[in-house]
This record gives structure tokens, C-alpha cells and sequence, in this order.
């Protein structure tokens, strides 16, 4: 081993895909697996700890019982939470989570995020996590994110291993971003709720969820069919999203509504407002910056569609009394019919006082 191949905090880069052979093994199968010590650390601003629980079970309305995976933070006292917790720092912040793996590696990939190699949580490019690893980030700009598990990414995303991330300007929460948005239709809002969609077919939960690493390393598992039976929006089936104060909401005549929509789905997501809704930021990049890309008004009952792990942060102003609805289709991505043979829909509302 030559001494240019070993980092200073003792990684072995031929062990990665960063630096040396990378073929199959090395960067999709056997992927390096450490637990080193943060390069370059800084003091945090603010700090955050995730557990990896593999205990969670859910109750579907039907009487099935779901397995599920989840971060847990430790200080909450919440066990196997679904939806992973929140993740909610500044613009500008040095911020730390600190990653405990439990039985099996993880990592932690803050989605839109762009921090440095050793702390994108990328395993295929930089290492899987044994034990314990704390990722340090600063977020250059404001928006919706998430967070996710990178390890066997599509059955580990699947069972739960992911969470909302929202990065507030400096002003804090309320605010949309530092400077004004000329083309927007407001730079605060009063009203917030983040809707975390997410769908679950219960072969993969219940058979794949078994087996930490099944079908990473290229055997058939069954991972080529996914056909959920069950809906959700932020860990709430869809027979109670509609008044669920998870996801359900008020708010008083002429406040200004954000709702951030992330989607944690396998589905193409096609959500419909009964007001205009105005999108302000698409995929934690702000819309209205630059002359060309001005915020995207969608008139009443417009379809608006968006994909996996997308995100996008929608504005109105409640301008009457009333409920306003918001209805959220889950798509087959080939035949662009609602799943489940047309089951798969989930609605909510706002009530406006």
C-alpha cells in the first residue's frame, strides 16, 4: 500500500471508488465499510443524533402489520418514529449529525445537499458506516430537503430510513428567504406543514425487510416489482389523512399557506389544489432568483406532478372561510394509472377560520 492511498484520519482510499480500482465489488456490492473521524471538524452551530432502528411496526387499516425502519433521535424518547424526525437548521450553519448504525452499516445522504465527499453519505464513492460517523455540512441556500440511508438505497429508502429536512434563511422559520422574491406573492408565511408522501407494497416490507442486504449484490429478490397497497402522508394512512392534524392544517383569513410536498413515494405523485397555489422553490433551488425562472402559478385544480425524491415548496393566501382541499393521486410510473387499482389517493385540507 502506497503512502498517497491512506488519508490523514488513517481510510484506505482503494477501498472506495474515490481512489483506486472500482469495479463491481468495491463500489456496488462490498462497499468499504469504516468508522473514521470527521476530517477538518468544526465546532457546529447546531447538532443533531440519528439512530438506526429496525423495530418499527405498523398497523395498516386493514389489519396487516407493516414492518418499518426509522432514525431515531435518541433525546426524543420516541422510538421507531415514522417519519424519520426533522431536521431543521439555517442557511449558513455548520451543522453536525451524528450517525449510530446499531447491528448493520448505514449511511446518511442529505439529499441537495452538497458537502464534501467524505460527508455526502454516498458509500459507493466514500465509505458505509460501521458504527458511528458524524456528518458536517453547511447548507448553502434555503429550502426543502430530505434525508436518506445510501446503503442498498432502494430497500433501505423503501423501509423507512429517511426524514425531512428543511433549511430556514437566517431570519429563521417564517421566513422564505433573506432577500425579496419580486415575483412571488409573499416573502413570510404564518402557516406551514411539510406532507412527506410515501407508499408501501407489503411484500417488500415484509419479506425484503428481512434481509439487510437483499438483492445488493445482483440476486433476484424480487426488487423489479413494486405494487403498493397503502398510502400515506407524513406516516398517516390515507383513510385519515383528511383530518389528521399531522397533516391536515388551519389557518385565519389572509394568512399566507406554505406547504412544503416532498416525495418519499415510489409513485409519480399528481397533487391538485382547490385554490391557486403559487410554487416557489423546486427541488430546494428558489424560483424568482433570475429573471428566467420565475415562480410557477398553477390555477385551481391544475395537476401538478412530481416524481421521486423531488420536493417543492407551494404558497397561498387563505383569502375566505372555508376548507380547501388537496387531493393526492400515487401513479404507476409505466401506465400512469392510480395504483392499486385506482385506491391509491390520499386527501387533505386547510381550514381556513
Amino acid at each position: 500500500m502506497g503512502a498517497d492511498t491512506v488519508s490523514a484520519s488513517g481510510i484506505d482510499w482503494t477501498k472506495t471508488g474515490v481512489k483506486g480500482i472500482s469495479n463491481y465489488q468495491t463500489f456496488g456490492c462490498n462497499v468499504f465499510q469504516e468508522s473514521p473521524p470527521t476530517p477538518d471538524k468544526l465546532s457546529p452551530d447546531i447538532s443533531f443524533v440519528r439512530q438506526v432502528s429496525t423495530s418499527g411496526q405498523l398497523m395498516a387499516p386493514d389489519g396487516a402489520k407493516l414492518r418499518y425502519w426509522s432514525f431515531e433521535d435518541p433525546a426524543s424518547g420516541v422510538k421507531a418514529p415514522y417519519p424519520s424526525p426533522l431536521l431543521r437548521v439555517r442557511e449558513g450553519q455548520v451543522v453536525h449529525v451524528k450517525l449510530l448504525t446499531a447491528k448493520n452499516a448505514h449511511t446518511i445522504h442529505h439529499h441537495g445537499i452538497e458537502p464534501s465527499t467524505m460527508n455526502d453519505g454516498v458509500g459507493h464513492v466514500s465509505f458505509e458506516v460501521k458504527d458511528q460517523y458524524t456528518y458536517q455540512w453547511k447548507p448553502a441556500n434555503a429550502g426543502t430537503f430530505f434525508y436518506h440511508c445510501h446503503r442498498n438505497t432502494p430497500l433501505h429508502f423503501e423501509m423507512g430510513l429517511f426524514g425531512g429536512l428543511i433549511v430556514d434563511p437566517p431570519e429563521g422559520p417564517g421566513y422564505l428567504y433573506s432577500s425579496s422574491m419580486p415575483n412571488a406573492p409573499n416573502q413570510r408565511y404564518q402557516v406551514e406543514r411539510l406532507w412527506v408522501c410515501d407508499d408501501m407494497d407489503i411484500r417488500w416490507h415484509n419479506v425484503m425487510g428481512q434481509k439487510h442486504d437483499a438483492g445488493m449484490c445482483g440476486e433476484n429478490v424480487g426488487m423489479n416489482r413494486f405494487e403498493p397497497q397503502y398510502f400515506l402522508i407524513n406516516g398517516v394512512f390515507n383513510t385519515k389523512t383528511m383530518n389528521d392534524q399531522k397533516v391536515a392544517a388551519t389557518a385565519r383569513v389572509g394568512d399566507t399557506v406554505l406547504i412544503r410536498l416532498l416525495n418519499a413515494s415510489y409513485c409519480i405523485l399528481r397533487v391538485t389544489f382547490q385554490v391557486a397555489v403559487t410554487c416557489v422553490s423546486c427541488d430546494g433551488h428558489r424560483l424568482g432568483k433570475e429573471s428566467w425562472n420565475a415562480p410557477i402559478v398553477f390555477p385551481a385544480g391544475t395537476p401538478i406532478e412530481l416524481t421521486t425524491a423531488g420536493r417543492l415548496d407551494l404558497l397561498f393566501t387563505a383569502t375566505q372561510r372555508g376548507s380547501i382541499g388537496a387531493t393526492i393521486e400515487y401513479l404507476h410510473w409505466i401506465t400512469r394509472r392510480v395504483h392499486d387499482n385506482g385506491r391509491g389517493v390520499a386527501k387533505t385540507q386547510i381550514v381556513v377560520s
